[in-house]
């Protein structure tokens, strides 16, 4: 087995968040910094935050709506022989 091959593990590496908030983790890192978190990410804090870009949000909307509406039932005219 090769010695060395492992990283160092830190048990208390800290997270710190683009939002202030700091919490400790277990890593191969001492510290870490990340830009979203579970205290800040839309998901999380219930927050709809949605970036529209080019009207996406509304084309999604639309569909959605559209597919939730029950389609009528087209009715067949049988063949006469």
């Amino acid at each position: 087995m090769k010695k060395d091959l492992h990283p160092k593990y830190y048990a208390n590496a800290n997270v710190i968040c683009a939002c202030g908030n700091a919490f400790t983790v277990g890593a191969t890192q001492p510290e870490i910094r990340v830009e979203i978190c579970a205290k800040c990410h839309p998901f999380y804090t219930g927050e709809e935050k949605l970036i529209d870009v080019a009207g996406r949000v509304e084309k999604f909307k639309n569909r959605r709506a559209k597919a939730a509406t029950p389609k009528p039932k087209k009715v067949r005219a049988k063949k006469s022989a």
